[in-house]
């Protein structure tokens, strides 16, 4: 079991290029497999959860190499219809491939997935619009058997919530299916943008994408492309945090600002500058951050959630009272005890964080109990006063590829041992 040990405060400076994005990368794995021949993926961040989905596509039967970035994967020798419940657990995001298997083949077995414990996150949404769509499931004892008898076939669906796993099952599996489908209150997220980007490069036809809208006209098959997966706005506005916390000037670069921009106001409402070009930006943080009168997690363009944590131990050091809301999950305040134990000062209700800002963070050991919330504790780490050691790295490895790497390439003292 590996181990981050910070030595802080740090000051960060020089610039770091962004990987490409999980949240992207997944999808684009799975809606691969609608493909008769093989699909090459650029910018593919090196991560655990990209390396599950890998392994998930050659259980399928799928041929699949990786050199570097680089992923290419030939699905024209996919022959299972079944996920092992192994594999299922690694991660919450393995339901996206149930659209795929069952338009591929008719049929589909996987179990519920695993992943980040973040309270309810239910997979109706998926399976309701799945069932729209001719699928027929059966839920046995946690294990999720379809079959499409007639074929995958084009509906109306309207989602009760914009949800981007499920508006992305619904896209994927309606690229080949008989008839047009339509999405109302679709998520909006970039990465809805990329697959589609994808998909239609492929072949299909997908209009809408990145509106609440999306209408899918099934085509009869889809043929391989490259394509190249967008920067991670997750991992850029961490680094942001980051720089920010600890008073630092820092460029991020390979990345697409307009993804970012639901994170910089509350930036710049803490004092921060930014210098911002085509595909850039340069944060300069003030000594001390100021507070953040109310950061209230929302679908995209809204603050993401995912963002939530890391700029929440952000404001741990802000001067005032800073108000996070959080209403897309129930359990996302997990890192609060942890940061606590760093010398914030955090108050929870339900829902409602309230963060009052202290004049230091003191090192201590922490552990990370899901994803975002072990990067805030990096966060909080770079800039607490000592060494803060931070356990349950296994989290982190899902979603940012090499974090210390980067970090100590940009001035942090910190090591994984």
């Amino acid at each position: 079991m590996s181990e981050l040990f910070i030595q802080g405060p740090n000051k960060l400076s020089g610039e770091i290029c962004i990987h490409g994005a999980k949240n992207s990368t997944l999808p684009l794995m799975a809606a691969s497999l609608l493909c008769d021949n093989e699909c090459i993926l650029h910018n593919c961040p090196v991560l655990s959860d990209v390396d599950t989905s890998l392994k998930i596509l050659r259980y399928l039967g799928c041929r699949v190499q990786r050199l570097g970035n680089d992923v290419a994967i030939d699905p024209s020798s996919a022959d299972q219809c079944k996920i092992p419940d192994s594999l299922m657990r690694e991660m919450r995001s393995s339901i996206i491939f149930l659209g795929a298997i069952v338009s591929r083949m008719g049929k589909a077995e996987l179990s519920f997935p695993g992943g980040c414990e973040l309270g309810p996150r239910p997979i109706d949404l998926h399976l309701l619009a799945l069932r729209k769509m001719g699928v027929i499931i059966e839920e046995d004892h946690g294990c999720l058997k379809c079959s499409a008898p007639d074929g995958v076939k084009g509906t109306c669906i309207n989602l009760s919530f914009p949800s981007v796993g499920a508006t992305e099952n619904i896209m994927i599996a309606a690229s080949c299916a008989k008839g047009t489908t339509i999405i109302t209150n679709a998520a909006r997220e970039p990465e809805i943008w990329d697959l589609a980007d994808f998909l239609n490069s492929c072949g299909a036809k997908i209009y809408g994408a990145g509106e609440s809208t999306v209408v899918i006209e099934g085509v009869k098959s889809l043929s391989g492309c490259e394509h190249r997966v967008i920067p991670d706005r997750i991992a850029a506005s961490t680094f942001l945090a980051a720089a920010a916390i600890t008073g630092s000037t820092l460029t991020v670069s390979q990345i697409i600002p307009e993804h970012i921009a639901p994170v910089i106001p509350i930036l710049e409402e803490c004092g921060c500058h930014f210098d911002i070009s085509k595909s850039s930006m340069k944060i300069t943080a003030p000594k001390r951050l100021g507070r953040v009168k109310s950061v209230r997690t929302m679908p995209y363009p809204g603050f993401p959630t995912d963002a939530q944590a890391p700029v929440m131990a952000m404001t741990t050091l802000s001067d005032g009272t800073s108000v996070f809301i959080e209403t897309i999950f129930e359990s996302r305040y997990k890192h609060v005890g942890e940061l606590l134990r760093l010398g914030a000062n955090i108050k929870v209700e339900g829902r409602v964080a309230i963060v009052e800002g202290v004049s230091r963070l003191s090192g201590a050991p922490v552990e990370a109990a899901d994803l975002r919330g072990g990067a805030a504790l990096v966060v909080a780490g770079l800039a607490a006063q000592g060494v803060t050691q931070i356990s349950g790295l296994k989290h982190l490895d899902r979603g940012y590829e090499s974090l210390e790497k980067s970090l100590a390439s940009l001035g942090a003292d910190i090591k994984r041992i």
